[in-house]
């Protein structure tokens, strides 16, 4: 996600912003209103761009950004006009002559920039979801300029030393636990964006952070132009063999929106058409040509290229990290985190690793032996593109279990309506469609989101399908984040982005358990927006614990009781029959040491990455490949993401935390251990993880929280079990 892009907040652009009174009369309101000079220089901005609605209450139902109006010359200078106006805000509470307080600094700081964080989220919203020529030009000019003004904030001395002598005396200030945590962490913020460096040193900040600003923005648009570069165009049904009539149906359609000649199938290396083409062509060339396209995204020596990108970004956050004094940039990450150290991280996942390999390793061993027994597969070696094939022909031996027989239990429109009942069996919320309100794409879906006794708590955006405009990958950001504003709660804004298999002219959209699992998770993190009660605009959520609310939900996904409510036959509306039921949940750990390996090898090439002593002067693949080599991991699997497509550490917010998935997987195994003891759909269960766990999070530390709600630390039995590994 791009910084602040997806944390939106209500437009308020000519009005004074209060907060909720605090425990302390001291720390009751920000500084002041908008000055005569800053309410005359936002008049006249909004008279110089009089039909841009950015400049403008939006005047829709529950404030939602008016896709039907905004267009892409808008944001521009409504970018650059978010920028003045947060620092004339900033300007504000350093010349204010009070003494500093945590209203007139720490909280007008944390209001400051609602204008801005308004524009950035929608661009960033639309620039990962339905992105052009135009506003990928519009990105590589304004992140610069959102670099250098965040470094104006924080290398900014007069407004540190403000925070600073509130952070000295913070234990004389009668805070409350929320207010006590924001303050300490804004102080963090300041000294690790730079401080406490002298003259040169924030000179030098600067430009780094210029520099990475641009390179991720380049990374980030080669990996979207390689993944739609790639076209598998087939024309012979002979090339067609294996593949299920869904799967080729789906081929067609692709090929006929491409507009290929009739007679025609169109597969590409977006993960809806490769993954079945992968799990069912009989052709091992098309397959190794499908596969290796997208293991080599970015690593074409072409134009879009990102080997460059790797070194040089891995180079300038070591050099920034080292500036700041930390030996890498993973000890800068990790400080923040529950984990702490890169050395705890390493050893947590050699801990994991070793299992692993014997799993994979047997495996593997199970798929060479059923590869030699097919007649079609002449003598050939495993390999990264035969894995998907020969597993999915094992699961049917050993459980007689096809993933494409259980497709049509998923419709997606029930899967939805599926994760709706859970989340009114658990917290009593009621989903109410809202077809009337503003969209970016005709196929995004909209819902108001409901308490039980029918308060609004916050409105809900979902994109389903893949696009050429689409970045891959599946996620949940927000349009606005919940926050208190004159002591009423501003509701939240969700989203949830994902690229599922799409409708064709046959079927509706039919998703795998892997998408089903997918939407499931993304709903965690949409349900921790929705239920936030944060009174500040500012979270500090440790990267190892933000998948808890997402992949606690993944438990639920194939609950009997639950699939009995949503898993239905598309056409019969025959619920799913319970030897299929019985048969996924045998099959439950079948393939774990492929997920593990292939998972657990990417996070540990993050890792390495960035506890590099010299990452710039490195050969990428041979940097890879030494990695992959130290940890033994088998040829025929290939990291989750290689490091020219890792867009999650070297264009998103995961660099040296790819590992938190698995982390926090510790904490949401053992979470649901709670709802089992007290049966999966206890109210009282999840009352508790709602107010202890996703209403204050990222405002208090995740641990003091995980253990209010459970009552003890995390214990790793629960994910050994999940995953049926077993640790020595």
């Amino acid at each position: 996600m791009k910084g602040r892009a997806m944390i939106i907040v209500l437009l308020s652009a000519l009005a004074a912003i209060a907060i909720a009174a605090c425990k302390s009369d001291t720390t009751t309101s920000p500084a002041q209103g908008i000055s005569p000079e800053a309410r005359a220089a936002a008049e006249a901005a909004a008279a110089a761009n009089p039909d841009n609605p950015f400049f403008k209450p939006y005047g829709t139902p529950f404030n939602v950004p008016p896709f039907d109006r905004i267009q892409t010359a808008h944001f521009l200078p409504a970018i650059q006009e978010g920028i003045r106006r947060e620092q004339a805000e900033v300007d504000a509470i350093v010349a204010d002559p009070a003494e500093p307080t945590f209203g007139n600094t720490i909280a007008a700081l944390d209001h400051s920039g609602i204008f801005l964080t308004e524009v950035e989220s929608v661009f960033g919203s639309l620039q990962s979801s339905m992105t052009n020529k135009e506003l990928q030009a519009i990105d590589r000019q304004t992140a610069p300029l959102l670099a250098a003004h965040a470094d104006n904030i924080s290398l900014n001395e007069k407004l540190f030393a403000r925070v600073k002598a509130l952070y000295d005396r913070r234990e004389t200030l009668g805070l409350g636990r929320e207010e006590l945590f924001l303050l300490e962490n804004t102080y963090k913020d300041f000294v690790r964006g730079g401080a406490l460096l002298d003259e040169a040193q924030k000179a030098r900040f600067r430009e780094l952070n210029q520099q990475l600003s641009l390179l991720t923005v380049s990374f980030g648009e080669n990996v979207l132009a390689e993944t739609n570069a790639f076209r598998l165009v087939i024309a012979d049904k002979a090339d067609l063999a294996g593949l299920p009539a869904s799967v080729v149906a789906m081929a067609a359609a692709a090929a006929k929106q491409a507009g290929l000649p009739d007679g025609q199938w169109l597969f590409t290396i977006h993960v809806p058409s490769m993954t079945p083409f992968l799990t069912y062509s009989e052709r091992r060339p098309l397959r190794e040509k499908v596969h290796r396209a997208y293991f080599m995204k970015g690593d074409n020596d072409s134009e879009y290229d990102n080997k460059e990108n790797v070194r040089q970004i891995a180079a300038l956050r070591l050099e920034r990290a080292r500036l700041l004094g930390y030996a890498n940039h993973a000890a800068f990450v990790l400080e923040r985190n529950m984990a702490k150290t890169p050395e705890k991280v390493d050893a947590f996942l050699a801990q994991l690793w070793a299992p692993t390999l014997v799993k994979a390793k047997e495996e593997a061993a199970a798929l060479q032996a059923l590869m030699d027994r097919d007649p079609k597969a002449g003598r050939g070696t495993l390999a990264s593109w035969d894995w998907w094939l020969y597993t999915e022909r094992l699961r049917q031996e050993k459980y007689a279990l096809d993933d494409e027989a259980l497709r049509p239990y998923f419709k997606l429109d029930n899967v939805r309506d599926g994760i709706f009942a859970l989340c009114g069996k658990l917290y009593g919320l009621k989903f109410i469609p809202r077809p009337e309100l503003p969209r970016y794409h005709p196929d995004v879906q909209v819902f108001e989101v409901q308490e039980a006794d029918g308060r609004h708590t916050g409105i809900l955006y979902m994109d389903f399908h893949p696009r050429p405009s689409k970045r891959s990958g599946a996620w949940s950001g927000s349009f606005r984040r919940a926050y208190s504003e004159e002591g009423v709660r501003v509701p939240p804004i969700s989203t949830i982005t994902c690229n599922f298999t799409a409708p064709t002219a046959d079927a509706p959209a039919l998703l795998s358990t892997d998408e089903v699992e997918t939407f499931f998770h993304e709903f965690g993190h949409s349900l921790a927006t929705l239920f936030s009660q944060s009174r500040f605009r500012t979270r500090t959520v440790a990267r190892d614990s933000v998948e808890l609310p997402s992949q606690i939900m993944e438990h639920w996904c194939f609950e009997p009781e639950l699939l009995a409510l949503y898993a239905r036959h598309y056409r019969t509306g025959e619920v799913i029959p319970a030897e299929l039921v019985g048969k996924l949940e045998k099959s439950k750990l079948f393939n774990q040491g492929f997920i593990t390996a292939e998972y657990l090898a990417a996070s540990i090439l993050d890792m390495a990455w960035h506890t590099a002593a010299d990452p710039g002067a490195a050969d990428v693949r041979t940097f890879e490949k030494e990695a992959m080599d130290k940890i033994g991991l088998i040829p025929a699997i290939v990291p989750r993401y290689r490091s020219t497509y890792f867009s999650h550490i070297f264009s998103g917010g995961y660099s040296a935390g790819y590992y938190a998935y698995i982390w926090s997987e510790v904490l949401d195994c053992d979470a649901f251990e709670a709802f089992r003891e007290k049966g999966v759909f206890d109210r009282a269960t999840a009352e508790s993880f709602r107010k202890n766990i996703l209403e204050p999070f990222g405002t208090e530390d995740p641990m003091t929280q995980y253990v209010r709600f459970r009552g003890a630390e995390p214990k790793i039995d629960g994910l050994l079990k999940n995953r049926g590994l077993t640790v020595q």
